[in-house]
């Protein structure tokens, strides 16, 4: 009997803690409101078919001399740019992003999802765009996949000036992060398209554990939107290829200018995998975000900018 109490007791001590953290994240000051972070990218659209019959949705926007081309991250779509994009236009650059294959609005081809097969969509893109001289900006899975294309297509990689990670890792997802562990295994059982179905208590909560000290109510509704609107199940491979696979010993052999920038309390993508990309790639300058999470899109714009900036 006496275990009996204590597991209810127990039960309702967690119930109340999860309440108190619910209703903490909907009253606390939102630094972004929902209308900004809910806007989707407005520009000149255009489908790109690539040779295995993926139609890439695209999005032009601005016109200046400086060309920044974005990659997103896994399981959302190009809209988490929204911000940052607004920043970048009013600096006069002209934007290029996309839905990553089999997000968004963008199918997937016969070659299916892999590393290989997304990787050579940007080089599709970046030679169908005739881009020269650019920044490219990728966050999270979008990092992954820019690494392999580097390493994969150098001569390519030559139209880049510079690029700007975030979020950033070379694979070995799992190493050091049981977050990426308890996600990549819900998706693979079919069980997180559950867990994120609404906005309930639970998913909301789930969702700010991916941002660091401040967690924006606005973003989490945003990226759970994302998320659902994609079939978690057929980008399973993705996932996959990022416990898998492990660039590290070869991302010395990088030769374009990185940038890599980290939020310090990263649960997703830890510290560590900047730290290795900072300290083998030749000349790689880091930035570190401290309180900052995962979502750096969202939670330190600001930053993300300046370091664009920087390199162009």
């Amino acid at each position: 009997m006496g275990f009996l109490l204590f597991f209810v007791a127990l039960v309702v001590l967690l119930t109340i803690g999860v309440q108190f953290s619910y209703r903490n994240l909907k009253s606390r000051n939102d630094p972004l409101s929902y209308e900004v972070v809910s806007q989707p990218l407005k520009g000149t659209e255009e489908i790109v078919t690539t040779a295995d019959g993926t139609k890439l949705w695209t999005v032009t926007m601005g016109s200046g001399a400086r060309t920044v081309f974005m990659a997103h991250g896994y399981g959302i779509t190009s809209r988490e740019w929204n911000v940052i994009a607004d920043k970048l236009l009013a600096q006069g650059y002209k934007l290029i992003a996309f839905d990553q294959r089999g997000h968004g609005k963008s199918t997937i081809g016969s070659q299916g999802i892999s590393s290989a097969a997304m990787a050579s969509d940007t080089k599709t893109l970046l030679e169908h765009f005739n881009l020269k001289d650019i920044i490219l900006l990728a966050h999270s899975m979008g990092t992954f996949l820019s690494i392999t294309f580097l390493l994969t297509y150098p001569d390519v990689a030559q139209r880049l000036k510079a690029a700007v990670l975030m979020s950033s890792f070379a694979g070995d997802i799992f190493n050091g992060s049981p977050q990426s562990r308890l996600q990549i295994t819900l998706i693979n059982l079919g069980l997180m398209k559950y867990i994120l179905g609404s906005q309930s208590m639970g998913a909301v909560l789930f969702g700010a554990t991916l941002f660091g000290d401040n967690p924006s109510y606005a973003g989490v509704r945003v990226f759970l939107e994302d998320i659902r609107s994609n079939d978690l199940t057929k980008l399973v491979p993705i996932l996959q290829a990022f416990g898998h696979e492990n660039n590290y010993s070869k991302v010395a052999s990088i030769s374009v200018p990185i940038t890599v920038i980290c939020g310090r309390k990263d649960k997703t993508t830890p510290p560590w995998h900047t730290e290795k990309l900072a300290s083998t790639i030749p000349n790689a300058r880091v930035a570190w975000i401290e309180g900052a999470g995962h979502v750096l899109n969202w939670e330190s714009p600001d930053v993300v900018v300046e370091a664009v900036k920087a390199v162009g």
